[in-house]
């Protein structure tokens, strides 16, 4: 029997590795029960979860990215208050920090629908919604995850990034929208190993600070729309 209960945490700011630890149990959790499912034929419900939370600065690089996109040694690291860490999602390099709002749904998506590029398309529109919502026109780009600004123009920028691991049906990380970060973070690395593209943030095309509560808001809103989630605090 499918489950579209989705247990919601905003985990205020936590540090990476332990919000990292935290989705692997969650994940292996869900793992486990689909395991047991199949090993004894029963139909026992899997849990769904969502997290959002905000990370001090620190530098991801997923399974298949290149070491080199971060442009930073470990001193440099160090003078910037910053740490990184080589992880097990999709993707290339990233930063996550202060003044970003971070997802990671985990969930079992024979619960909702088993279509991965569905499911990186309904977390992009959450996030293309609420943009508009703001006044803020964006896109998807073709080839390229994540939601993006002036697409097909010579300022293209990047304003939400995805990333995201799954494993029968199951899902962890997610996506890292800018609302008011510091963008001088993105200078040392190579965002998502594309060069020449530019990293923006919900402050920078507005020109003011912008209440991260009310983005939180929006854009769980449009997640429970979009899949359908039954929200259990």
């Amino acid at each position: 029997m499918k489950n579209k209960k989705i247990q919601f945490k905003d985990l205020g700011v936590k540090d990476y590795k332990e919000v990292w630890e935290y989705q692997t149990e969650l994940f292996d959790e869900i793992i486990d029960v689909k395991k047991q499912n199949r090993k004894n034929d029963t139909d026992l419900q899997t849990n769904n979860h969502l997290l959002f939370v905000n990370h001090p600065h620190v530098y991801t690089l997923g399974k298949s990215g290149d070491f080199s996109n971060l442009l930073l040694n470990e001193e440099q690291l160090k003078q910037k208050d910053a740490v990184f860490y080589k992880i097990n999602r999709g993707g290339d390099i990233t930063y996550h920090g202060p003044g970003q709002l971070v997802g990671y749904p985990i969930l079992d998506l024979e619960n909702f629908f088993t279509d991965i590029h569905k499911y990186l398309r309904f977390l992009e529109e959450a996030i293309i919604l609420t943009l508009a919502q703001y006044g803020i026109e964006s896109s998807r780009s073709k080839g390229e995850t994540g939601v993006w600004l002036g697409v097909d123009t010579p300022f293209a920028r990047k304003i939400c990034a995805l990333g995201v691991r799954s494993s029968r049906w199951v899902t962890m990380h997610g996506f890292a929208l800018n609302v008011n970060a510091n963008l001088g973070y993105f200078d040392n690395i190579i965002p998502c190993g594309i060069k020449g593209k530019a990293v923006t943030s919900m402050e920078a095309e507005l020109n003011e600070k912008v209440d991260e509560q009310g983005v939180k808001d929006k854009v769980l809103k449009h997640l429970v729309d979009l899949f359908e989630f039954e929200l259990v605090n």
